[in-house]
């Protein structure tokens, strides 16, 4: 069974610090207090309004006693928000000690729970999944007075991620309530207060990953292990999903009010789907899952989840044979993009490559050339594909003969003759089933044939004065009004494989029918050239995306990831990660464990697709691209064949790292590779001048096929085959990483002491020893980059949905300035009620 997980990793490491998933996932305390406002106290009496303070920055656990019968007390108008260690989400609950309304009679007490992924809105007032305002409302439960135990958020209001949970009492006739009096005194005691972490629902265990990374390099370590927690906080149970309330409307008929939020609605069959974030917008989309799924396989090995989504969309196809921009609530009204169009498609290779599930494959592939044929219809006299939706990414300017959707679809005809070359295998085996052999075998040579005339129709958006290549044939191309070269399009180029050579030399103008060649004075562009010119336009937070002004996209960055490593520019690939994604945990007003959905040029936390800086989701898969990179073109496993039949390691090694492991778990089995500098000892333990690198490669033994490659694009080649199930020891020595001339030692001579990290090891031969070399100091990141510059005419017009008034509240806000913002909101909170009713349940 494809899908089925073996029995525990097979190694243990000093890298499982970096796990994020909580030990129990049913009971998650905060870390720690991490705002207090009003009348908020310790008391172990119920009538005493407080016997100590409760201060920002204690640890939560020694404030509520933990079974010494002391807890927090909240009186009228009192509020305190706790930090979590992480990034989480799920269901609330409270152990309350006792609660009361202040009068003989029993009466009701209202307490507003409020929760943020960021800290600058860790208050009474929630961040935002919704975009008609701000922030979301408050979530207001009705407690009994005198009504004391275990009481949980009820199963429609999960919150899908956040770091800071805020817990307030507000006035009581600011409420409306009209049993209520000034003269009443509301509070409410709690020994303690927990969440019920509601993600990866099929997994009780979610520390026991399948894959893991480790390096010399512990942001790097960070950045790999938060991507795979973000992954994780996005899979959820189907029946908790869609934040887009609005849109849910036209399905469900919900009556919520404007600012409101809940976790209902059903968007896929199964018990576990993966989604594009955790707190929004928890649905289906099919370019989060390019990303995603790798990362994923790498991981976690979620695939069951990876298949319910791939399911839905499917269940969703079109008429037309094309296949939805999202998943429900998406798909009834035809929404359609011609990019994610074809996401669907790469993420069905994707989950057949790290599956090895063939017959899923098999019973999606009449839809899947359906859809295919939507795309290549598209390609018209120019080369290329001619895109009917302006839908993407959310990006503004996919319009006409577009260069990323080009680009994508060029891959996805590689990836379609793959699996159809796949298919054509099996039904070679089966005698019965030989005219499915030459009915793949007609589509492989008409796909092929496609990918010729968009190779021709690429060559139009070249730009020579860039050395990159435009975004259409119109008003965004080399010579056009608003010429612009993405981030996404060039680094689909790279991505796509394109053939660069002369013969696909620009046309003078790109409208042309005619074949008419125009000069290149820098010569024919080469994949690295492509990459060097990508590299200059990085700024101090990260690589910006033109075609989305004022943007910071992990997720067009994911491609560029992906694009420097296509190149062989691994070294530009890291050093990508160690910038953005490294102001992705540690910038102000991100997590510190999940990975944002995008920020600004400048820096700040908001992303500019909306104008509130409080709706960016800081648990989004499409921001996920490292943990899949890091292990692919780092580690340098490849996966060439369905379920790990075939693989091919090449490992690099750059200037940033002086030691680099990872593994991960296939259908076949088991592979890992280790990476590390070494330097050459005598055999009484006299240093000499030999530097070099030492591999150790151990693969699967149900693996058919294996290659290993050291070096090329700029260096000499090495490869020999592997042997399955085997482990083999090439090493090299030389000045740079890989120089040629390997040698392979003698297996079974590594001598470990010590913690028993690899580290610590000493490879023996009859000659030599070799040993870590700790004198190795890696490169440093340039910090000479200036930040980017916000165009705020520009970044308004680029707004998807209502700009309402105060939109800028962010805008330019120094620190204090913002908490003043907060401290209004607060007052306002507290007197005017605001907030919206949501259910509970007792435990006991």
């Amino acid at each position: 069974m494809p899908l089925k997980k073996l029995y525990g990793p097979p190694w243990h490491g000093e890298w499982q610090k970096y796990i994020k998933a909580p030990e129990d996932k049913s009971h998650i305390l905060p870390e720690r207090i991490y705002k207090v406002r009003g009348n908020v106290s310790t008391s172990s009496s119920s009538s005493s309004m407080g016997s100590r303070s409760v201060l920002p920055g204690n640890d939560f656990e020694e404030v509520t006693g933990q079974g010494r019968g002391d807890g927090i007390l909240l009186g009228m108008g009192g509020s305190l928000t706790v930090a979590f260690k992480e990034n989480i989400g799920g269901r609330i609950c409270l152990d309350i000690d006792s609660i009361g309304t202040g009068s003989e009679k029993e009466g009701v007490v209202t307490v507003t729970l409020g929760y943020s992924e960021s800290p600058w809105y860790a208050g009474p007032v929630p961040d935002a999944t919704g975009d008609r305002q701000d922030r979301d409302l408050p979530l207001r439960l009705k407690l009994k007075g005198g009504k004391t135990g275990k009481v949980c958020v009820g199963k429609d209001f999960i919150r899908g991620s956040f770091k800071y949970f805020t817990i307030s009492v507000p006035v009581p006739w600011a409420l409306g309530e009209k049993s209520q009096t000034r003269e009443d005194r509301h509070w409410l005691r709690i020994k303690s207060l927990w969440a019920v972490l509601t993600s990866y629902p099929d997994e009780k265990h979610g520390r026991n990953y399948t894959g893991y990374f480790h390096s010399s390099n512990d942001l790097l370590n960070r950045i790999w292990y938060s991507g795979a927690w973000t992954l994780q906080l996005s899979t959820i149970d189907p029946k908790e999903g869609s934040s887009l309330i609005d849109y849910n409307r036209q399905i469900d008929h919900n009556n919520s009010p404007q600012g409101s939020w809940y976790s209902n609605f059903t968007i896929s069959n199964g018990t576990s789907v993966t989604t594009d974030g955790a707190k929004r917008d928890r649905m289906v989309w099919p370019g989060d899952m390019f990303i995603a799924i790798p990362g994923i396989a790498v991981s976690t090995k979620d695939m069951l989840s990876v298949r319910n989504a791939l399911d839905v969309l499917y269940n969703f196809q079109y008429e037309d044979g094309s296949l939805p921009y999202a998943g429900p609530p998406m798909g009834h009204h035809h929404e359609f993009s011609d990019t994610y169009h074809l996401h669907t498609l790469l993420g069905t290779y994707n989950y057949v490559l790290y599956s090895g599930d063939l017959a899923y494959l098999r019973s999606k592939w009449n839809a899947y050339q359906r859809a295919l044929n939507v795309s290549i219809a598209k390609v018209d006299s120019m080369g290329l594909l001619h895109v009917s939706s302006v839908s993407d990414w959310l990006r503004p300017g996919l319009t006409g003969h577009n260069l990323e959707a080009s680009a994508i679809l060029y891959t996805t005809l590689s990836k379609s003759i793959v699996l159809a070359k796949w298919l054509s295998s099996i039904d070679a085996e089966d005698e019965t089933d030989m005219f499915a052999m030459f009915r793949n075998q007609d589509l492989i040579y008409s796909w092929k044939e496609t990918q010729k005339r968009i190779e021709k129709g690429l060559a139009r958006l070249y730009c020579p004065s860039t050395g990159l290549f435009s975004d259409n044939i119109g008003q965004r191309s080399c010579k056009g009004r608003y010429h612009v070269d993405p981030q996404d399009g060039n680094s689909w180029v790279l991505i796509s494989g394109l053939d660069l050579s002369e013969s696909n030399l620009p046309f003078t103008d790109p409208k042309s029918e005619e074949r008419e060649l125009s000069p290149l004075p820098e010569g024919v562009p080469s994949k690295l050239n492509i990459s060097d010119n990508l590299i200059k336009r990085w700024t101090k937070f990260g690589a910006p995306a033109p075609e989305f002004p004022n943007v910071i996209s992990p997720f067009a960055s994911g491609f560029e990831l992906l694009a420097h490593a296509a190149s062989g520019n691994i070294s530009a690939a890291v050093e990508l990660m160690l910038l953005e994604w490294g102001y992705l945990l540690d910038g102000p007003g991100f997590t510190n464990s999940t990975l944002a959905e995008g920020f600004r040029v400048d820096g700040h936390m908001q992303y500019p697709a909306y104008p509130s800086a409080a709706r960016n989701s800081h648990a989004h898969g499409w921001s996920s691209g490292p943990t899949s990179v890091l292990i692919n073109s780092v580690v340098g496993i490849q996966v060439t064949k369905y379920g790990g039949l075939e693989l091919v390691v090449n490992p690099r090694l750059p200037g940033w790292l002086s030691f680099v492991r990872g593994g991960f778990e296939l259908s076949s089995g088991w592979v890992e590779i280790l990476v590390w500098r070494v330097k050459e000892w005598g055999q009484k333990m006299k240093k000499t001048d030999g530097t070099g690198i030492i591999i150790t490669v151990t693969i699967p033994k149900q693996t058919v096929n294996g290659l290993i490659q050291f070096g090329g694009l700029f260096k000499d080649l090495w490869e020999d085959e592997m042997r399955k199930g085997h482990r083999v020891v090439p090493y090299s020595w030389g000045e740079e990483a890989f120089a040629k001339g390997f040698d392979q030692l003698r297996l079974g001579i590594m001598s470990e002491f010590g913690t028993g990290e690899f580290l610590k090891g000493e490879y023996k031969s009859q000659n030599f020893v070799l040993k870590f070399d700790e004198d190795y100091v890696p490169l440093e990141m340039d910090d000479t980059r200036p930040p980017g510059v916000v165009d705020w005419d520009v970044m308004e017009e680029n707004f998807r949905g209502p700009v309402y008034e105060g939109w800028g509240f962010d805008r330019l806000k120094t620190a204090a300035e913002r908490e003043e913002e907060e401290e209004n909101l607060f007052a306002r909170a507290m007197e005017s009620g605001m907030g919206m009713d949501g259910g509970f349940e007792y435990l006991d």
